[in-house]
This record gives C-alpha cells, sequence and structure tokens, in this order.
C-alpha cells in the first residue's frame, strides 16, 4: 500500500492553498458492538495532509483498495 499513499502524496491539490503535495498516515480503528470489544480494526483510513497549510483530506481505504485501477481511482479523486 506505499505505492497508494505515495501517489496520494504526489497528486494531493489542496482545496484551501492549492498547494500541491501532502504528508499521508494511515489510521485504522474499531467499530461498534463485539469488534469495539476484542480490538478489531475494521475500519482503514488514509489522511492527506497539506505540507503548507495542513489542511487534511480524509479517505476511506476499503473504497480506494477496492478499485482496480490505482489511475482511475487518482482521477476520480482529484478530478483531473
Amino acid at each position: 500500500m506505499a505505492k497508494l499513499d505515495d501517489l496520494l502524496a504526489q497528486e494531493f491539490v489542496c482545496q484551501r492553498c492549492n498547494n500541491t503535495g501532502a504528508h499521508v498516515e494511515r489510521l485504522a480503528m474499531t467499530g461498534t458492538g463485539l469488534s469495539r470489544f476484542i480490538d478489531i480494526q475494521r475500519h482503514q483510513y488514509a489522511f492527506a495532509s497539506c505540507e503548507n497549510c495542513g489542511f487534511t483530506e480524509v479517505y476511506n481505504l476499503k473504497i480506494l483498495e477496492e478499485l482496480d485501477d490505482l489511475g482511475t481511482v487518482l482521477d476520480i479523486i482529484f478530478s483531473k
């Protein structure tokens, strides 16, 4: 998944300051109910933060990983 993180960082364009480039971090968290009690972290997200102003966008990794063509994913995300 480092490839996806790298592409998100490279293609990121901040909606606030129009700066390009971002720092990408991943976060996994539990859901509700039983998964919460046994600490199963089913939900995974990527956070892309602008390197200039800190504005952050959140991406659901489950959705991005289900799409086959990474180029298409980036086109959808960044509306090129």
